[in-house]
């Protein structure tokens, strides 16, 4: 028996959708993304966005918040977009008047509970596969953030704790105070095992 087929969109689709919910597109696959986020959410993705953006500041690349649609694969197939809770672009000419058109230097997604599968599988993937150098996975209820690093097409990963200061590999001499991003709490031990991800 013959799987289903279901619809494959495309960006062209995707900004007809004008019924006020926010889509991601994955492979011309549709993905509803969840309401707005927590204040806890949008706490620590305020912090990682300052401690970034004053780095940048008078600097070529440049640093955008969610929602902003990246389209990963514009000029093949434009069937991606995603919306990046924090986006860095090193290539002026990416970016245009609907967002980032190509592929980011850097990109971090905040974990929700509804997004855990989607953001360590299905971005996990289209992000190493598009070329993204650098992809931070930031975990609220943890209190540590998954750093991948792209090398030989495919994402070595670090794991750092609620206190440490992370280098930034993409932009030199930038390191995040992760004691200033997240909310007071208990801290956690530091990772320190590097951890290969993504092999097939």
């Amino acid at each position: 028996m013959q799987a289903p087929e279901y619809p494959k969109y495309t960006y062209a689709d995707y900004l007809t959708w004008n019924d006020g919910k926010r889509y991601e597109l994955i492979d011309g696959e549709i993905y509803m993304m969840s309401p707005a986020p927590s204040s806890g959410h949008q706490r620590i993705s305020g912090n990682l966005f300052l401690q970034i953006a004053t780095h940048l500041r008078g600097k070529k690349c440049e640093v955008f918040a969610a929602p902003f649609d990246v389209r990963l694969n514009a000029d093949a197939g434009d069937d991606t977009v995603v919306q990046p809770d924090i986006s860095v672009i090193c290539d002026p000419g990416k970016i245009d008047k609907r967002g980032c058109k190509g592929v980011p230097d850097m990109v971090i997604e905040i974990l929700s509970p509804s997004s855990i599968n989607r953001d360590f599988i299905d971005k996990f993937s289209v992000y190493r596969d598009a070329g993204i150098r650098e992809y931070w996975i930031v975990h609220p209820d943890d209190r540590n953030v998954h750093v991948f690093l792209l090398k030989d097409g495919q994402y070595i990963s670090q794991i750092y704790g609620d206190a440490a200061i992370i280098p930034v590999s993409v932009l030199e001499g930038c390191q995040i105070n992760m004691a200033d991003v997240f909310p007071p709490g208990p801290p956690k031990e530091e990772l320190k095992s590097p951890i290969i991800a993504g092999q097939e």
